[in-house]
């Protein structure tokens, strides 16, 4: 299948080389040449500008767009519209909130092309083991994306949720929950860390992995942060950045009266972490950073 994909960050450009190795034809472009030059060394064809993605496929086109939620979806959206044909699908994979994807839903609609909304899980290691796929939309076009979401996604790892925003309204959620587990494990291990044993905390991550009720891929990723940076995460420092989706999250709890004191707390600890430098947001920032390729503080001068 043929598919145009803009926006080839930690992401999308491993999505690319996904698709790629899964016989699509994929024209892969990007704000800035290097990311696109490396996606063609994959194997794709090569765009320098949306102008250019878009003239090198025929319609009725998969257009993708895999750049930063916000102000930059917005515009690439806008674009992408400039060029494309009636009839053509336009795709928002990051991390919109699902207000602005249903906005964006009806704006599109109404110029004559198709649109779904997409939220995407699996960080920088989806490329080998898949992405999770969450879609909403009309259901003729997630069918039309159906090759592609079987690729992305490994078996039974993708879903049509619903109309246009639950696929983002999902990953949304989705978001919340994974500050809740991470502060739940990073507030775990700071108290072994504290406590008078001097516990290897790789080894216990390792022990937890194997057979208990918490074992998890964030905690094989713990394991796997603690072994590169040490028990003490001496390398880390306990800033923690929050993208939007957790924020989000609490927003509708509150309009929907849903008592989310998990997710509200995890939120507002990470606020914390740019007051506090505690143990605790050392391994939160450490678990961003292995399931994300999020970038971390380091301490020292």
């Amino acid at each position: 299948m043929d598919v145009g994909l803009y926006g080839l960050g930690r992401m999308g450009g491993n999505m690319v080389t996904r698709l790629v190795r899964g016989g699509h034809r994929v024209v892969a472009g990007n704000r800035s040449a290097g990311p696109v030059d490396e996606a063609k060394g994959h194997g794709a064809v090569a765009a320098y500008s949306v102008a250019e993605m878009v003239a090198q496929l025929r319609p009725p086109r998969v257009l993708w767009s895999m750049v930063p939620a916000g102000d930059a979806t917005e515009a690439t959206l806008r674009e992408l519209m400039q060029h494309a044909s009636k009839g053509d699908l336009l795709v928002d994979g990051a991390n919109s909130y699902f207000r602005d994807t249903m906005r964006r839903a009806e704006e599109i609609a109404a110029k004559g092309f198709l649109f779904a909304d997409v939220g995407v899980s699996g960080g920088i290691w989806g490329l080998e083991k898949g992405y999770c796929m969450m879609a909403g939309g009309p259901a003729e076009a997630v069918e039309r994306l159906r090759p592609i979401l079987d690729t992305l996604a490994p078996a039974d790892g993708w879903a049509h949720f619903g109309r246009s925003g639950a696929g983002h309204f999902v990953k949304m959620v989705h978001n919340g929950i994974e500050y809740g587990m991470m502060q739940a494990y990073g507030e775990g291990f700071e108290l072994i860390h504290k406590s008078e044993f001097g516990m290897d905390l790789r080894e216990v991550a390792r022990v937890w992995n194997n057979g208990s009720v918490v074992r998890s891929w964030l905690l094989e990723l713990a394991e796997r942060a603690f072994e590169q940076e040490g028990t003490d995460l001496e390398g880390i420092k306990g800033w923690v950045a929050d993208s939007g989706e957790g924020r989000w999250t609490i927003l509708e709890a509150i309009s929907h009266d849903v008592p989310a004191t998990v997710l509200a707390h995890s939120l507002f600890a990470r606020f914390t972490s740019r007051q506090d430098d505690s143990f605790a947001m050392k391994v939160a920032a450490a678990l961003r950073n292995q399931f994300g390729g999020h970038a971390v503080k380091k301490e020292g001068p």
